[in-house]
């Protein structure tokens, strides 16, 4: 599957603003499943230093410091991206996840895809005793990772509501938790939570989902947001598997990553320090359009 991406973001600044010095995780990333064929990032107004480079994860940062000054930034991401992942392995023939646990920690590895990165509390997701207590139930006794993992998945879809005025940014893993709702986000740090608590590791993956018009009914331009879901460690053979907790689906070619990190900080889309006053207004629109065959 081939997509066009479009990814604009507008800051609008109560006071003008002398400096902004920022950091950007908005190109997807290249790897073996998902090819990269343009992408490219516009700023407005225009940066006076640019730099970029790949973080340890492997993602693309970019960091811009612009200088004039300026009531409003517009940053536009401009991607097509090919598609195509391979199927993940059958649930029921996966280790059990007791294995998993112990091969992870036995990881002698410490490259960006090592699970050992992925073990252990973050910022965004600490341990916290009810996450834990709550993937517990679909942990049993031997029952392999990855089935384990998907039931996990799926009652999150089904206990936690999907409620964009529920959270913030910056809302706590363990308020999203006590209300069951929240978003994309608060979803997959409540999973990972979860299953670092058992010592299963996960990570965050920051992204874009492809959304399907109900039948008769045209895509609507900038419909589409950003996405997170969650990567599962299901042993050295498995691999890593990703798990979207918002959708409970296996992820698949509709699933377009940008960033992977321990939690949301890591792959912020966009952060960074301003220097001015008074309060601001942001601004997203996201448009994930598949290419017809003919125009490839």
């Amino acid at each position: 599957m081939i997509y066009d991406l479009r990814h604009v973001t507008t800051y609008n600044y109560e006071a003008p603003v002398a400096s902004t010095l920022c950091a950007l995780r908005l190109s997807p990333r290249e790897s073996r499943e998902q090819h990269v064929i343009d992408a490219g990032i516009d700023v407005t107004p225009a940066p006076v230093a640019r730099h970029t480079r790949r973080d340890f994860f492997g993602n693309q940062v970019t960091t811009l410091r612009i200088e004039e000054l300026h009531r409003e930034l517009r940053v536009t991401s401009l991607a097509r991206i090919e598609v195509h992942r391979a199927p993940q392995p059958h649930a029921d023939l996966t280790p059990a996840w007791e294995d998993v646990r112990r091969d992870a920690m036995a990881s002698r590895t410490l490259d960006a895809r090592s699970p050992a990165h992925h073990i252990f509390p973050s910022r965004l997701a600490p341990l916290y005793g009810p996450a834990t207590a709550y993937a517990a139930e679909s942990f049993t006794a031997g029952r392999p990772a990855l089935a384990a993992a998907i039931d996990l998945m799926q009652r999150i879809r089904r206990d936690f509501r999907y409620d964009p005025e529920a959270t913030l940014v910056s809302t706590p893993l363990s308020q999203a938790f006590e209300q069951r709702g929240g978003v994309c986000q608060d979803f997959a740090h409540i999973m990972i939570a979860g299953l670092r608590g058992l010592g299963v590791p996960a990570a965050y993956v920051s992204g874009y989902i492809r959304t399907i018009p109900p039948p008769g009914q045209p895509r609507l331009e900038g419909a589409d947001v950003s996405h997170a879901w969650v990567r599962v460690w299901c042993g050295p053979n498995a691999g890593w598997c990703g798990l979207d907790p918002t959708n409970a689906l296996q992820v698949n070619d509709d699933h377009i990553e940008v960033a992977v990190g321990r939690d949301y900080a890591d792959v912020s889309p966009i952060d960074g320090v301003i220097l001015s006053s008074g309060r601001q207004k942001m601004n997203v629109s996201v448009d994930v359009k598949p290419v017809e065959p003919a125009l490839v």
